[in-house]
């Protein structure tokens, strides 16, 4: 798949402000994805984001540990894991929390999710999206726009990082999920007006690794079927699904994802696990789910993501 490069004096004048987390090493930049206030459905600035500031609101655990649930998020940004130089890959995968569209699970489906995959040699970028939705938004409206332009501004600097920009995909989970699914089949449609030249760049992923995913069904539909806004096409990116039977609808909604890639032909492995419910991220259970990572590394090397 051919990219578009942006030449190196544009690059250097428009690229998003590089800030450092004041809870990470000097080494783990955060890159603000707008340089101002980020747009919101219409294009402005909703009218209470000068007054939200970003906060943990706590309260779940999961496997026995606690959980970093963010809210109030009006300054997205992607958290950046660099592969080691020495075992890197090429690839890149940036990595969406789930949490309804309300909060983000930032460790469980964050930051632990961008170490794993930093240890097969893959550069992940953790992203913080919008939260929570606004009462008139339909879910993802405004997380896409963030993730669009996450996958634009990493691709406009895969020359730098070392990266392949035709091996850039997207994993998410829950909502994050849905999130991931809607990047996979919008591809270059824009979902906001683009206003420098990263908007040049792809905003397309090369794979998609939806977990358990969220909002794929219609609910108002019997039988169930995918939501109108999920086309999937023959330029579908492949993916890659774990679910378990016992999570709702979210089984129904990967299931049908695979068949309508499957009609496509778009290579598409998906795992249904008995049992496990939902939210279990990457750690370690009694149930089959917790095998997912081992599955999913496989299917990348399958697919060439990373070497076999």
């Amino acid at each position: 798949m051919k990219r578009t490069l942006i030449g190196l004096v544009c690059f250097v004048v428009c690229i998003p402000e590089i800030v450092m987390s004041q809870d990470q090493p000097e080494t783990r930049p955060v890159i603000r994805l707008w340089e101002g206030a980020a747009p919101d459905v219409s294009g402005n600035v909703p009218a209470n984001s000068s007054s939200m500031q970003e906060r943990n609101v706590g309260g779940a655990e999961v496997a026995g540990r606690s959980i970093l649930r963010l809210t109030d998020i009006d300054a997205p940004s992607l958290e950046v894991f660099a592969a080691d130089p020495a075992h890197a890959t090429g690839a890149a995968v940036i990595v969406c929390p789930g949490g309804g569209y309300s909060i983000l699970a930032y460790d469980l489906e964050g930051t632990e999710i961008a170490e794993w995959l930093q240890g097969l040699g893959i550069t992940a970028l953790v992203l913080k999206y919008r939260v929570p939705k606004l009462t008139d938004e339909e879910p993802g409206t405004r997380p896409l726009m963030d993730l669009q332009r996450a996958l634009r501004i990493v691709r406009s600097r895969a020359a730098e990082w070392k990266l392949d920009p035709n091996k850039i995909g997207v994993l998410g989970f829950s909502a994050g999920g849905h999130l991931t699914v809607a990047a996979g089949t919008q591809g270059d449609k824009p979902s906001y007006t683009l206003v420098d030249a990263i908007d040049q760049e792809s905003a397309k992923p090369d794979f998609l690794i939806p977990i358990y995913p969220a909002y794929l069904v219609d609910s108002e539909s019997s039988p169930p079927k995918l939501r109108d806004a999920i086309v999937v096409t023959k330029e579908t990116p492949p993916a890659f699904l774990a679910v378990t039977q016992d999570d709702a609808d979210r089984g129904i909604g990967a299931a049908l994802f695979s068949i309508e890639l499957k009609r496509n032909n778009v290579p598409c492995e998906l795992h249904i696990f008995v049992k496990g419910g939902h939210g279990y991220g990457l750690r370690e259970s009694e149930n089959a789910v917790s095998q997912w990572p081992q599955a999913c590394e496989l299917w990348m090397r399958a697919i060439g993501i990373i070497a076999p």
